[in-house]
């Protein structure tokens, strides 16, 4: 092997060696494993400070529709956050979007703002990733999996779709 394979080599292991993917974690030593490897392999967006769970069913807000308050309440598609739990995941509960308006609020001068289904709701989808905690071939550790989830995270007003 020649020096420049060494280097390519190298390279290619140096983000298996410093985010710890294949190293296995007894208990106490898996939370600070997972805080380190989040921090610097996979920084985690804030959550939402008024997610929550919401047991009954979402109904678009067009009667009441606000002036004022975050962006999920005003936008022309808005939505809620849900909290979602992922056991054996880290983070363990992360906050989804929920649509709730299937078409799009319009708002015309003068008139009270309708729910128009020339427009559908649509979610925002982004990509994260989240560490698995699996059982080594030892079974007594665990070793820290880094998965792709694709979340909802806001909802936009697209043009609906129509058949020729």
């Amino acid at each position: 092997m020649d020096m420049k394979q060494i280097l390519i080599l190298g390279l290619c292991l140096v983000p298996v060696w410093t985010c710890n993917m294949n190293r296995c974690f007894n208990e106490s030593e898996l939370i600070g494993a997972v805080n380190r490897t989040l921090k610097r392999c996979y920084p985690q967006p804030e959550e939402p400070q008024h997610a929550g769970k919401h047991d009954s069913d979402p109904s678009c807000p067009v009667a009441f529709f606000p002036q004022y308050g975050g962006i999920h309440e005003r936008s022309l598609s808005p939505w809620r956050y849900v909290l979602v739990t992922m056991e054996d995941h880290f983070p363990s509960t992360y906050a989804k979007a929920e649509c709730l308006c299937s078409g799009c609020i319009l708002i015309q001068a003068n008139k009270s703002p309708v729910e128009s289904h020339d427009y559908n709701s649509y979610a925002v989808m982004q990509n994260r990733v989240f560490l698995k905690r699996e059982l080594c071939n030892d079974k007594t550790k665990y070793r820290l999996t880094p998965v792709t989830v694709k979340v909802a995270v806001g909802c936009t007003c697209l043009r609906a779709k129509t058949s020729n």
